[in-house]
């Protein structure tokens, strides 16, 4: 998603939420239909960082090594493939094996938690999660793209074959397309969301795992007209079988499983 910002709500924010702001490097992962360095949007938000940081590094996530690949992984590489590479980019990036904090804007959110889940080192230390969809999407009523027959064509896709093989392959906002009217089918054939979430099975790496951040911030955008519904920004989602009710978090499946530990650390 492409992201504006005022830079003076950015920074103060920024700043009240990191912990040891200017100390750790800052890791960034772009939204669908923007890449790691489109100069109005996340380039503009990692020159600010470094200004404001004393030049901290910051490493703006491109997946693929190059800007075409990476615009086309918002739609088409499999968050799973995408999270992969991005560990082991991580992992051998030597200036972040003393920790980094770590900033995910959209659906760049979400996959930066199943980092955190997933690759506990190096390691993860705030997590800020700007507009990302936690619990899925059900409507994206102004899908961001280049070319907006695209964004056409991945609504017509999710509203009727979200869950088969080949969409889950093919599509990205497919693993994360959560149905309140077929939770049985998104739980089975999700195969990024449902996981990350711990509702296939109990993993309990992921939730010790997430217990290590020191900060775990989720925004959520009051005017977004990207994402339905925006409750997901919160971790919250419909009731089984209707779109209009939010369940409390509390009483949702993945807060038994994997997000207790807020009250517990």
């Amino acid at each position: 998603m492409l992201l504006k910002i005022p830079e003076y709500l950015f920074w103060i924010f920024f700043w009240n939420t990191f912990t040891d702001a200017a100390k750790y490097p800052v890791v960034l992962w772009h939204g669908m239909g923007d890449t790691c360095c489109f100069p109005f949007s996340l380039g503009s938000i990692t020159n600010l960082l470094k200004t404001k940081l004393n030049n901290t590094y910051v490493k703006s996530l491109e997946i693929g090594g190059n800007i075409v690949t990476d615009y086309e992984s918002g739609f088409f590489i499999h968050p799973n493939k995408q999270v992969e590479y991005v560990c082991q980019e991580l992992a051998k990036d030597k200036k972040l094996t003393g920790g980094y904090n770590a900033i995910g804007f959209s659906q760049g959110g979400q996959f930066l938690r199943a980092v955190a889940q997933r690759c506990p080192k190096p390691a993860m230390k705030v997590l800020i999660s700007l507009g990302g969809q936690h619990q899925g999407v059900f409507g994206l009523p102004k899908c961001p793209s280049l070319k907006l027959h695209t964004c056409e064509y991945i609504r017509r896709l999710l509203n009727y074959a979200a869950y088969e093989e080949w969409t889950q392959q093919f599509s990205v906002q497919a693993t994360y397309w959560h149905d309140p009217f077929q939770e049985d089918k998104y739980e089975a054939h999700s195969t990024f969301l449902a996981d990350i979430n711990n509702e296939v099975f109990s993993n309990g790496l992921y939730a010790d795992n997430l217990k290590k951040l020191d900060k775990f911030v989720m925004v959520k955008f009051l005017n977004d007209t990207i994402v339905q519904p925006l409750e997901s920004q919160w971790f919250q989602f419909y009731k089984a079988n209707q779109d209009r009710e939010i369940l409390p978090l509390e009483s949702s499946k993945v807060y038994t499983t994997i997000l207790t530990y807020m009250h517990e650390k």
